[in-house]
């Protein structure tokens, strides 16, 4: 049950499409190496460890928020460490960023592949929502999030990131029937992980398809679109869905098809014709390139500007990056973005 004082937030309401005082913001990798703050409690513990740790995901969640002003939190987790219990050996190289062991490469493999059928060894997860949920201010929602299932196959098959997804490909084009018994136990597990998150104190989902744009619109609609659709289905019904794709805006339409409330566009579409092509009728959210934050103040307010623009003033608008903020940028800068959207976006 959601309080007056979040039922009434600036990003709830944006995402019913219903009016604010002002455009509400937040960034897309808010905690990260980045912000100074956050960088004072990682170089302690490793990724892994601060992902698994309640106490230490919730401080750097409830800071990035405090620090930056932003209109929400998001919880401070990772797409992969779910994949652990359904028998994957994940490792976080230095350097390398996540390495699985035990690829998924035939259907043998989708075997050895279990379901999520409990998600009681992810309760770190739960327990880090409960601490930030405490603590967050009375009207800022907490985001929840997980990977969509061709993101999370793709890893589980290439092994970690890719830029061809040879091995995804040749499961997807040539082994359709393991291909889809993987995103079967995909979608199922991710309905259960996401709707615990939910039942753990979050307003909303970000479901994050990374990978999808390296499909073609076929493709997507052949061996992604249904499971996709799958997931956000299964989600709480009170529980509005922020559906992200990024890298290919051909695959716009299929996006809307696959449901949520919320559509993230990235930088590669124009914020008006994004929105024109999942339709009016939903909320959108996005769309700076990230880049634009490292410029000087001056340009990073004309850009700002040409995507609250491009909004028309029509409600539904949630500004956000394109995807993730860099590493390189100046904390200062991304503080006085949330300020030039906040003042930029007074209605």
């Amino acid at each position: 049950m959601l309080t007056p004082a979040l039922q009434n937030c600036r990003l709830l309401k944006a995402a019913r499409r219903e009016p604010t005082d002002t455009t509400p913001i937040w960034i897309m990798r808010q905690a990260g190496r980045y912000l100074p703050e956050y960088m004072a409690v990682r170089s302690k513990v490793t990724f892994i460890e601060l992902c698994k740790r309640p106490e230490l995901a919730a401080e750097v969640t409830l800071t990035a928020q405090r620090v930056l002003g932003v209109d929400a939190a998001i919880l401070f987790a990772d797409l992969l460490p779910m994949l652990e219990p359904m028998g994957i050996d994940l490792e976080y190289a230095k350097g390398e960023g996540p390495v699985i062991h035990n690829p998924i490469r035939t259907a043998a493999d989708v075997d050895r592949f279990h379901e999520l059928e409990t998600v009681d060894s992810l309760q770190f997860v739960f327990d880090a929502v409960k601490l930030i949920r405490r603590d967050l201010p009375a009207d800022i929602p907490l985001l929840g999030f997980a990977g969509a299932p061709f993101t999370l196959a793709s890893y589980v098959i290439e092994g970690g990131g890719s830029k061809n997804y040879l091995s995804t490909k040749r499961m997807m084009y040539c082994d359709e029937g393991a291909w889809r018994t993987l995103m079967e136990r995909l979608v199922r597990s991710l309905v259960r992980y996401i709707n615990a998150q939910v039942d753990a104190g979050c307003q909303a989902i970000q479901l994050f398809d990374s990978w999808a744009g390296c499909l073609s619109p076929a493709d997507y609609r052949r061996y992604v679109l249904p499971f996709t659709k799958q997931v956000v289905a299964g989600i709480r019904a009170d529980a509005p869905v922020i559906n992200f794709l990024t890298g290919n805006p051909a695959l716009l339409p299929m996006l809307r098809e696959a449901g949520g409330s919320v559509f993230g566009l990235d930088w590669r579409v124009d914020l008006a014709d994004g929105w024109r092509t999942v339709g009016h009728d939903v909320a959108v959210q996005g769309n700076l390139d990230p880049v634009s934050l490292m410029a000087d103040l001056p340009t990073l307010r004309s850009r700002a500007k040409a995507v609250l623009d491009a909004t028309e003033g029509r409600p539904g608008h949630i500004f956000n990056l394109g995807h993730g903020v860099f590493p390189e940028v100046p904390p200062d800068n991304v503080k006085a973005l949330v300020e030039m959207v906040h003042e930029m976006g007074q209605k």
